[in-house]
């Protein structure tokens, strides 16, 4: 069935709307672009020799681009084409572009263009025409340059892509990718390579490159910092324009000298009692409010959503208002793309089905996602964790490493309204004895501290599961099977605090550091029921059903246990989907649902 929802009709040419979920970057998009993503030459460097042999150069006498792959998809998978899951430390890309594609990417006189990729894991080096114009470290972040000065004076362009990817590495962070050959208890194929979109765009030398939304709508403002590709030469006038549904919101109009600006946009509605309630995104009402930034000669779209998430008094607050996460943990694999998507409407689809099964918000695990499944989060309303993919040793490289990768991803994303928790670490994976070893609570705290200086306005859980240290939320990890035993430890305050207190139920200490006494808890992962009578050799999960009435039975019972809870202020269910071995999910790798939609709906909602 995903074979269908792979789009490999591609039409480059065809002008993008502006929030149609198909950008690579939705929160900065301006009206032309051209998509790189579709074949491209491809070859495996095992020896290592390509560098040497010059593999980068026009001039090169024979080509070692002797096979094809389809972008973005990593070549472990299926859809690339290649479908070579073995270990490769090395690999190359080519593609060329032409005069059509500067065409639609808006390139002419005094503009400049940009090369950019959603992510290349794990490092790469690029030369446009034979000249280098970066490089990049850092398997899950968004680059891209300036490759205007590089442009050959010929009809025909070429890109190509050296990418390095050590399977053995496991100070990379890596996530759920397996450093085996094959697929491994909870870990799976690897994604290296090209896994996110490539484009080309075209800018006026003075433009804005990224873009920070700050409401506030307790006073009343939406401010914003823009940064520009370039000091201006002098004063250089910029302009945002705010509206709702076609309506007149407020502007603000400035010149700015700097390559940095920040700006406040009065908005009268959010002064307004009554009209407040009407701006506000949440789940339930994702109103997404739309901008037009206009800096010199440059014009680009964005949108924000107005909304406030902090936590006190043992609650989530949403807007204010206490707002219980009903949440499912999502591993975002696909069997035919891996960490890839199929396509943006996939992106679309996912998002729909979380919701259509009863849950307000979704952990995405191990993964810096894809941001068309924020902007669909942020279109369709559905609260995220973002989570950051860890590394498996502990040492100052993969200090350097992870920490570098978690900033740029909370820039990269912190305009998404949808994300309303921060999660840089997971049951200690990457810190295995942060309990006892300095240096790992150190980083443990300098990543909690860290996300704070960045963005004061979410909670951050310092490591989901266990051994948590100045965390804003108690997120605990209990795959008791048994509700018998599950619905006691989590009915009271009284209870939880014992827990707290104590020792969790996976023999690890809850809380290192840090008062936690008013901090809402949230039962994170549990469940993890296996059953697909169709499921790959090894499968498992961590209890098995033996039909569906019997996975109903043990799904519904340990939900009861929750649902009965007088003091969690949330849950995430493990899991959304079985993933190769792993055939704990809700849903089967193709998203049909193991028991009638309708049922689990009611079962996660507590209807049932």
């Amino acid at each position: 069935m995903l074979d269908d929802m792979i789009d490999d009709d591609r039409d480059a040419t065809a002008p993008p709307r502006p929030f149609d979920g198909t950008h690579p970057r939705p929160q900065l998009t301006r009206p032309q672009w051209t998509d790189l993503s579709g074949p491209w030459g491809f070859t495996f460097d095992d020896a290592d020799e390509g560098l040497a042999a010059g593999w980068h150069s026009p001039q090169v006498d024979t080509t070692p681009f002797d096979r094809e792959i389809l972008v973005p998809f990593p070549p472990e998978s299926p859809a690339s084409g290649i479908a070579d899951t073995a270990h490769h430390r090395v690999s190359w890309y080519s593609r060329s572009f032409d005069p059509s594609d500067l065409h639609a990417a808006g390139f002419g006189t005094g503009r400049r263009l940009h090369l950019h990729f959603g992510a290349v894991d794990y490092r790469c080096r690029v030369w446009i025409d034979g000249q280098q114009v970066g490089d990049h470290e850092g398997g899950h972040t968004p680059f891209g340059f300036d490759i205007t000065d590089a442009l050959a004076d010929i009809e025909r362009h070429t890109i190509v892509v050296r990418v390095e990817d050590d399977p053995h590495d496991i100070g990379q962070p890596r996530g759920k990718q397996d450093w085996r050959e094959q697929p491994h208890v909870i870990w799976y194929h690897r994604t290296s390579g090209i896994w996110q979109p490539v484009w080309l765009e075209a800018t006026p030398a003075v433009a804005t490159t990224a873009v920070r939304w700050n409401p506030d709508p307790r006073r009343g403002v939406v401010a914003v910092d823009l940064e520009l590709s370039r000091v201006p030469d002098g004063p250089t006038a910029a302009r945002i324009d705010l509206s709702f549904e076609g309506r007149a919101l407020g502007s603000v109009e400035t010149d700015v000298l700097d390559d940095e600006a920040a700006l406040v946009i009065p908005v009268a509605d959010l002064l307004n009692g009554q009209a407040y309630e009407e701006l506000l995104w949440s789940p339930e009402h994702p109103r997404l409010v739309e901008a037009t930034i206009t800096v010199g000669e440059d014009a680009a779209q964005s949108y924000l959503g107005i909304r406030t998430a902090h936590v006190e008094r043992r609650r989530f607050f949403l807007n204010d208002r206490p707002y219980y996460v009903r949440s499912v943990l999502n591993q975002g694999y696909w069997p035919q793309t891996h960490l890839a998507a199929p396509s943006a409407d996939a992106l679309r689809d996912e998002v729909q089905l979380i919701k259509d099964l009863g849950f307000n918000a979704t952990r995405l695990h191990q993964k810096f996602e894809d941001p068309r499944f924020l902007y669909w989060a942020d279109r369709l309303g559905l609260l995220v964790w973002g989570e950051a993919p860890a590394s498996f040793t502990f040492s100052p490289t993969t200090v350097a490493r992870t920490m570098r990768e978690w900033l740029d991803i909370v820039r990269r994303d912190y305009s998404h309204p949808s994300i309303v928790t921060w999660v840089p670490l997971n049951e200690s994976w990457g810190v295995q004895h942060v309990a006892h070893d300095s240096r790992m609570r150190a980083f443990a705290r300098s990543l909690v501290a860290v996300t704070k200086a960045l963005d004061p306005t979410r909670p951050v859980v310092s490591n989901d599961g266990w051994e948590q240290v100045d965390t804003d939320i108690v997120a605990i990890h209990d795959y008791d099977a048994d509700p018998a035993r599950l619905a006691p430890r989590y009915a009271t305050h009284e209870d939880i605090a014992r827990l707290v207190e104590g020792v969790g139920p996976a023999g690890r200490v809850l809380i290192l550091e840090g008062d936690v006494s008013q901090a809402p808890v949230m039962l994170t992962e549990f469940g993890g029921i296996s059953f697909d009578g169709e499921a790959e050799p090894g499968a498992w999960g961590y209890s098995a059903a033996t039909s569906a009435d019997d996975f109903d039975q043990r799904l519904q019972g340990l939900m009861r246990a929750v649902h009965a809870s007088q003091a969690l202020a949330g849950f995430c269910y493990t899991q959304l989907t079985d993933t190769l071995q792993e055939t704990n999910g809700l849903v089967r790798p193709d998203r049909t649902p193991k028991l009638p939609l309708e049922r689990l709906r009611a079962i996660m909602t507590g209807t049932a």
